[in-house]
């Protein structure tokens, strides 16, 4: 195979065969294909775009670049959960626990954020004592045992993607429906899970900025996981506005420990209450509207906050900092930033705040930055609140003094006032099965 006679076939969209795509990815992921025809490909892909099949195809190879993680011992009952991305989406912390609470088997690796989206690998790490990575036998006896681990990816799984993405990167070529849906559905492949659930978000926090641009990635991943024998459902999520108050990695770990408890915001707790039902009904094979009258009862119970002390403890989490999350640490500074004039806050830009977290150093601009966990932001009015000038809006945290400027300055533009109080808007705008 020549890789100039692949690049010239996507671009006159002519069909590739499965070995021609498979040998394109493990030929680039051995190095034997340099990075400049690896980008050509690439482009002739974000341009002409792939058929289902190829996408399949495409799928396929990632997931067979490397490792696969076996999990065929817990049958149907495995489950997985994948975010698009946000700004104070702190979900997995809490519905994990609430699946695993009912039987489902949760074995799942997480990311770290970049640039103005969290990752749930950093705000596990903000939990004193909490260990992201266990040998492959330490999580399976895990999952066995509780039902649950979360660690970081394994280098071992998936590398064709860590290449590709790369070169994605910095080439232009990241907003391609079959680029991101084998990308995604490549990793969830070699993790081995039969149900996944993802979570697809739109607006100014996300990569989508419309629910219409969302539907299009969210049926290509359930059209390709299928095709590959999982069980896939996607919801349309918003991310016009940061989810619950908390916007930072302990700061959030606390207000998922608060929803656990019963005392959390209501926009998290209810989109929770949906995407662990999604991931029960999967996984279990019952209804959706059955699910959440389980997903509801283990979370009103303490069922679910029960797990999650068992999950985090297990792999090394400080239990009696999950009773007192005072103990979880918090900033040295802090400022409160006010409203400027009086009006109903119309919408918040998800975007901007999460740029102002990012800037009181919650996030990382790049990879090799380091994540301050207490840093970050919480919130005192969001969309549709009232407002008077003088009221506090939010209030910064922070370690460094010197980072608060920007920060403040970012937050206040990322504020829309009306005279009107706006419609609310659903949390989930519709599910793709």
């Amino acid at each position: 195979m020549k890789m100039y006679d692949i690049i010239t076939k996507v671009k006159r969209g002519e069909p590739l065969t499965r070995e021609e795509i498979r040998e394109t990815v493990f030929s680039y992921t051995r190095g034997d294909i340099p990075d400049y025809q690896a980008s050509a490909f690439l482009m002739a892909v974000c341009l002409r775009g792939l058929s289902d099949p190829e996408t399949a195809y495409l799928t396929e190879a990632i997931a067979d670049s490397g490792d696969r993680l076996d999990l065929s011992m817990f049958g149907n009952l495995t489950v997985d959960k994948h975010s698009s991305g946000g700004v104070g989406d702190k979900t997995t912390l809490i519905v994990a626990p609430i699946a695993a609470s009912l039987g489902c088997k949760v074995a799942k690796m997480s990311g770290r954020g970049l640039g103005h989206t969290g990752g749930t690998v950093d705000k596990l790490e903000s939990i004193p004592g909490y260990c992201t990575s266990l040998s492959a036998n330490e999580f399976i006896s895990q999952v066995d045992r509780l039902g649950i681990a979360v660690v970081g990816q394994s280098e071992g799984l998936a590398p064709a993607d860590k290449k590709l993405y790369a070169l994605r990167d910095v080439t232009a070529t990241v907003d391609s429906v079959p680029l991101i849906t084998s990308s995604i559905m490549g990793k969830k492949l070699a993790s081995g899970t039969k149900n996944i659930v993802l979570d697809v978000k739109f607006g100014s926090g996300a990569f989508m900025k419309t629910p219409e641009d969302a539907e299009i990635p969210a049926k290509s991943m359930v059209t390709i996981g299928k095709a590959c024998g999982r069980r896939v459902s996607a919801l349309i999520t918003d991310m016009d506005t940061p989810l619950g108050l908390a916007v930072g990695n302990s700061l959030e770990v606390k207000e998922a420990i608060d929803v656990l408890r019963g005392v959390g915001p209501e926009d998290l707790r209810e989109i929770c209450i949906l995407t662990a039902a999604e991931m029960v009904s999967l996984a279990k094979n019952i209804s959706s509207d059955d699910a959440i009258v389980l997903v509801t009862e283990a979370l009103d119970s303490g069922k679910a906050y029960t797990k999650f002390t068992e999950w985090i403890t297990a792999q090394g989490g400080d239990g009696e900092a999950l009773k007192n999350t005072e103990l979880l640490g918090k900033a040295k500074i802090y400022r409160e930033v006010y409203a400027n004039e009086d009006g109903y806050i119309h919408s918040t830009d998800a975007e901007l705040i999460g740029l102002s977290s990012l800037a009181l150093g919650a996030g990382r601009a790049k990879k090799s930055d380091i994540i301050d966990p207490h840093a970050g932001i919480m919130l005192n009015k969001k969309r549709g609140d009232r407002v008077y000038a003088g009221d506090r809006l939010a209030t910064l945290f922070a370690n460094d003094e010197s980072k608060l400027d920007e920060a403040e300055n970012l937050l206040l533009r990322a504020y829309r006032f009306s005279e009107c109080k706006p419609e609310k808007q659903p949390l989930v705008r519709d599910v793709i099965r």
